[in-house]
């Protein structure tokens, strides 16, 4: 999971808590999340922000339902990009 994860391609993560917890990749990155799940993201090293949607690096996530439609504009950007 950790390799796909890091691959480098675009990874969009519509939030599952352990998946990104457990391979290690949110140390050291700014992450959102849905509010209750920040105190863990906080303990494996990332820093949780309140914020709709959040690009750093892969995965990018979505932290609450209302926040989907932000969520697919980041998801269709780099897909439209390689398809230019």
């Amino acid at each position: 999971m950790r390799d796909f994860l890091t691959s480098g391609q675009p990874v969009r993560v519509i939030w599952r808590r352990w998946t990104p917890i457990k391979a290690d990749v949110v140390r050291g990155r700014t992450v959102t999340s849905y509010p209750g799940v920040a105190t863990d993201l906080r303990h494996s090293g990332a820093n949780w922000i309140d914020q709709e949607v959040v690009v750093d690096g892969n995965p990018d996530r979505q932290p609450q339902p209302d926040d989907l439609p932000a969520f697919c504009t980041k998801l269709v950007a780099p897909l439209k990009a390689a398809r230019s």
